[in-house]
């Protein structure tokens, strides 16, 4: 089982989580609190391959895909570090790495974790995000239950991805809505895309009325991330006026909208922070 080498705890509440390998290496996972339950955000690889460029891990580049043991383990090693018991907890695959870039032990970890001699959590406890691969998700649609999805767009605007996450040269925002609307009809909640919102990059009224147009297409609810600024990276979060526009046209579009607010801030371990501080 992975061990649990260092914590970091920010006043939210939040636990950041250096946690050694049975394998080597380390990665970072995070305990996320609120009333009445308690998301354990794991990795799936130590470092990432896609290079998007408003991400800490990014940085470290890709070193290993992790085990499905490894992958489970973090599960196990923050419950006992928690106290969590029972079903009062989530699991979101959003921590180092890209989920569907190490499919096979992906699908064995979702395995175990569903399953009544794991730990038994129904699918709708389940989150894997992903930056866009349609062949994975496919995949994770073909399960007998698939957990929910949630694909990070960061924009609707096809050049502008390019420019912020390398993948889009690849994948197309077409190709992903069509693989997002697929996956929707194994599941009763409609797939989630996200958007991180950058201030001047991808807030403006213009970007909100392409995700409106994706959404529709791809059959999907948008949930927009508060971007966490840090020294090594060019970027500012979106001001609260903005945000707040972008949902409302959202709202008038017929999609519905969601913002994720910031966790762990303090302790580096909110979304795209991940890196191994605690090692450097």
């Amino acid at each position: 089982r992975p061990r649990i080498a260092d914590t970091d705890g920010a006043p939210d509440g939040t636990i950041k989580a250096l946690v050694d390998l049975p394998g080597g290496d380390q990665v970072e996972a995070v305990a996320i609190p609120a009333p009445g339950r308690m998301t354990f955000c794991i990795s799936s690889q130590v470092g990432c391959a896609f290079g998007c460029a408003f991400c800490m891990t990014a940085r470290l580049g890709f070193q290993r895909h992790l085990s499905a043991g490894e992958i489970v383990g973090q599960v196990a090693a923050l419950r006992e570090a928690t106290g969590t018991t029972g079903e009062t907890f989530n699991i979101v695959f959003m921590g180092m790495g890209e989920p569907l870039h190490n499919l096979p032990n992906v699908l064995g970890a979702l395995t175990i974790l569903g399953d009544e001699l794991g730990f038994d959590l129904a699918p709708r406890r389940i989150t894997v995000s992903t930056v866009g691969l349609p062949d994975g998700i496919r995949a994770l649609a073909r399960l007998p239950r698939p957990p929910r999805l949630a694909v990070s767009l960061v924009t609707a605007d096809e050049q502008r991805r390019r420019e912020l996450m390398p993948v889009a040269r690849k994948h197309s925002l077409a190709a992903i809505a069509e693989a997002v609307r697929d996956y929707g009809r194994h599941r009763r909640d409609r797939p989630t895309l996200e958007a991180v919102l950058l201030d001047g990059i991808n807030d403006r009224p213009e970007d909100a009325r392409a995700m409106v147009a994706l959404a529709r297409s791809a059959r999907a609810k948008v949930n927009l991330i508060e971007f966490n600024p840090t020294p090594e990276l060019p970027f500012r979060p979106t001001p609260e006026q903005r945000l707040e526009a972008f949902l409302r046209i959202l709202s008038e579009g017929g999609v519905v909208g969601t913002v994720r607010r910031s966790r762990g801030r303090e302790v580096d371990g909110a979304c795209g922070q991940l890196a191994f501080r605690s090692r450097r």
